[in-house]
C-alpha cells in the first residue's frame, strides 16, 4: 500500500476530495496547514507573508490504484499558477485498526 500526502490550495480542497470520492477513494484525512514552497511566500505591497494557508490531504491506497489517485489529485488541484502544491508518496508497511487491534495488511 502507498500513502499519498498532497499539499494543495485550500480553495481546491472540496474539489479534490469530491473527485477522489467519485473514483473510489472516499476515506482520507485532512488538515489546515501553513507553509511555503519555492515562491518563499507572497509579497503584497510592502508586506511579506512567508506562511501561506494550505490544505494537507492524506490517503492510503493499494499499489495498483496509486497512479489513479495521483492523477485525480493532480487534475483536480491544478490551477496553473505557482503554489498549486506537492504530492508525496511513501510505502505503508503496516496498518492496524484501533478498535480491534488487527492488522489490515
Amino acid at each position: 500500500m502507498k500513502m499519498i500526502r498532497a499539499i494543495i490550495r485550500p480553495e481546491k480542497e472540496s474539489v479534490v476530495t469530491t473527485a477522489l470520492a467519485k473514483v473510489g477513494f472516499p476515506a482520507l484525512t485532512k488538515w489546515e496547514v501553513i507553509g511555503r514552497g519555492k515562491q518563499q511566500g507572497i509579497q503584497l505591497g510592502n508586506q511579506v507573508y512567508e506562511g501561506l494557508a494550505k490544505c494537507l490531504l492524506m490517503v492510503v491506497v493499494h499499489d495498483d490504484r496509486m497512479e489513479e489517485a495521483m492523477r485525480t489529485i493532480e487534475k483536480s488541484a491544478f490551477s496553473g499558477n505557482p503554489g498549486d502544491g506537492k504530492i508525496f508518496v511513501t510505502q505503508v508497511e503496516k496498518v492496524y485498526t484501533v478498535r480491534t487491534g488487527k492488522a489490515e495488511l
